[in-house]
């Protein structure tokens, strides 16, 4: 039975389960039913961030353009590009054993492809939610379902996993930006051209 949690709250992921070294993170999303004139296209992505908060290099953004951390501690497992059918729509695995020490923090952010040009925004989708899922026993440990509270939102940091006195743990952050995958990439110290 996994846990959900609310927005802002934080749990323990290997505090009481020391071997869980290899997880899945499970993003899903619908598109709600009107007509924008254009597909919706939403991308899950990783931010690498140390202790600054901001990636060491670029190396550290792991998204649809750059699929696995030269470690592979983190690797995307490819872009959907229409949140078709039920469960996880992208998913990114994770082996918390390979993480490299300079990061501390792993950012999981969902945004609105090309969003400025084809006029979207979160309030046009709804049952968002992230899920940590136990590779090696397939159990869902975690799952944080985000709700409505956005409208003209265009990124969102959904949840990131930390350490935290050598332990990982998962913070429910469900914060929004407005500016997209650019505003994420500059707050997390991304170069975007």
């Amino acid at each position: 039975m996994p846990i959900n949690l609310t927005k802002g709250q934080k749990v323990d992921l290997t505090k009481g389960n020391p071997s869980l070294r290899k997880i899945t993170v499970g993003l899903g999303w619908d598109v709600n039913e009107f007509d924008s004139g254009a597909a919706f296209d939403l991308d899950a992505a990783c931010f690498m961030v140390g202790e600054n908060g901001k990636c060491p290099t670029e190396k550290e953004f792991i998204f649809y353009g750059n699929l696995e951390h030269t470690t592979g501690s983190v690797k995307h497992l490819g872009d959907n590009r229409t949140g078709e059918g039920e469960g996880d729509d992208e998913q990114i695995q994770v082996d918390l054993s390979l993480v490299p020490a300079n990061v501390s923090r792993l950012a999981f952010t969902v945004t609105i492809y090309d969003s400025d040009v084809r006029r979207q925004n979160f309030g046009q989708v709804s049952n968002s939610f992230i899920r940590i899922v136990d590779d090696i026993t397939g159990e869902e440990i975690i799952r944080y379902d985000l709700g409505e509270d956005f409208s003209i939102e265009t990124a969102i940091v959904v949840g990131e996993i930390y350490r935290n006195n050598g332990e990982w743990k998962f913070n429910a952050i469900g914060s929004g930006f407005q500016g997209g995958l650019a505003a994420l990439c500059n707050h997390y110290g991304i170069e975007v051209e």
